[in-house]
């Protein structure tokens, strides 16, 4: 079993450390934690684990738990505990998406025969997902990532040429695009998927705290600093650290982020001891750097340190043709998400959700399948901008498009399965996919269309 962990949530002390013990005695290898938070920073496409956790916990209980994992990755085993007897929450955990709900007492080997079915069941899982990429099927990136239009194909080939390295990467985009989702599928294709993706918010560190934060520190390095503490660089051993809009980080603070990229080594706080730092780090911005560069807000020795390897992501305005394709993907998402039966989108919609202009980008798209799927108006402000006033033979073609563009998506771009769902000839839909800009995509990329 080595290399596939348990991770193990239990409040109470006693509890989780006797679990873990008597789980070993089964050879599994378990790591056990307090609290929920940290295990969201191990879970990802690649993690080939099970989650054992506690049902009722102070901070974030199983059942949110359960619901953050899913978000990441539907198919990861989740093992809730409770030590009470409630029919109403196990059948409540059930309905969302738990792989077992076992009541306290228990017997470890009770508990060790769900972890390996589990375990055996995971491996099925990312197996079936190996195959599927060999083979030139629609895979994990192309499912975070969707979309047919030239600029996602050539950012999916990127990522994953970028990802099989250990190459620092620059991921540049507007504000929604989906930088993070970038990033954590970089983590996901490359050998380090099975260990932590710190994920830090420049913005958002504490200014009196940065470098405790960041670094760590040792006992007595500063008042209130009792006993040594572990950085978030530390605690991304082996994995990823995401600095997340790098550009705001403090410019004093630049020149030591700069000392850790070239030398990958740390020093915490009261210490002058050096610790080697096995890690990769990806960093996103929503800025343009070199103009930060330029107004000397950001130094120029770290911006060519990190734009070695670039990502751009698209705006949604450059890719108009995936609109429809997009959320209908986001509304069975939101569906999953909220537990609610299948939303049929209307034509009338679909045509308007293509017309509509998103400076959100992906986010307020997301937004818009979530309220759909509430029942709500998915776009309730009158006043937001369309595109272009369109009359009904514009329309008409609009819905025309998605309705290929979805088929196209759905069948994996096999051209001759499109034609036929879709009641319609062979020349009749090349066509068609010439009028609307479909093109097909010579050459052995599992993006391109097949007969």
């Amino acid at each position: 079993m080595s290399g596939r962990r348990i991770l193990l949530i239990d409040d109470e002390e006693d509890m989780r450390r006797s679990s873990a013990q008597a789980l070993e005695l089964f050879d599994l290898e378990v790591t056990t934690f307090s609290t929920a938070e940290p295990v969201l920073e191990l879970i990802g496409y690649g993690f080939d684990g099970v989650v054992v956790s506690d049902i009722r916990m102070p901070g974030m209980d199983g059942m949110t738990l359960l619901q953050r994992i899913r978000e990441v990755d539907a198919e990861i085993p989740v093992i809730l505990v409770t030590g009470h007897a409630d029919v109403q929450l196990a059948v409540s955990a059930m309905r969302a998406g738990v792989y077992d709900f076992l009541e306290k007492p228990f017997t470890a080997q009770h508990l060790a025969g769900i972890i390996r079915r589990a375990l055996d069941r995971r491996g099925l899982v990312l197996e079936n997902r190996r195959l599927r990429a060999v083979a030139g099927k629609r895979d994990d990136i192309e499912t975070r990532l969707p979309g047919r239009t030239q600029v996602m194909v050539d950012l999916r080939y990127r990522l994953r040429a970028i990802g099989a390295t250990d190459a620092d990467t620059l991921i540049i985009g507007d504000t929604g695009v989906g930088k993070e989702v970038v990033a954590r599928a970089l983590h996901d294709v490359s050998a380090r998927a099975n260990r932590p993706l710190i994920a830090i918010n420049c913005a958002a560190l504490p200014e009196n705290l940065i470098e405790s934060e960041l670094f760590g520190h040792e006992a007595g390095a500063f008042p209130g600093a009792l006993r040594p503490r572990y950085g978030k660089f530390e605690h991304a051993r082996g994995g990823t650290i995401l600095l997340d809009e790098i550009g705001s980080m403090p410019f004093d603070l630049q020149a030591k982020f700069l000392r850790v990229l070239q030398e990958r080594v740390i020093t915490r706080l009261g210490s002058n001891e050096l610790v080697p730092l096995d890690v990769r780090f990806i960093a996103t911005s929503k800025a343009d750097l070199e103009a930060e560069v330029a107004a000397g807000r950001f130094r120029a020795d770290l911006f060519y340190r990190l734009n070695v390897a670039t990502i751009h992501v698209p705006a949604l305005a450059d890719r108009l043709a995936d609109i429809p394709i997009l959320f209908l993907q986001l509304v069975r998402e939101a569906a999953a998400r909220y537990m609610r039966d299948d939303i049929e989108v209307s034509p009338d919609l679909l045509a308007d959700i293509a017309a509509r202009s998103w400076p959100g980008n992906v986010r307020e798209l997301r937004n818009a399948a979530d309220r759909l799927v509430l029942g709500l108006d998915p776009v309730p402000d009158e006043n937001q901008p369309i595109v272009s006033r369109q009359r009904l033979s514009d329309k008409v073609g609009a819905y025309e498009r998605g309705l290929i563009a979805s088929a196209i998506s759905a069948h994996g771009g096999n051209l001759r399965r499109v034609y036929e769902q879709l009641g319609i000839s062979r020349k009749t839909l090349y066509e068609k996919m010439q009028k609307y800009g479909l093109e097909r995509k010579p050459g052995s990329d599992p993006d391109r269309f097949d007969n």
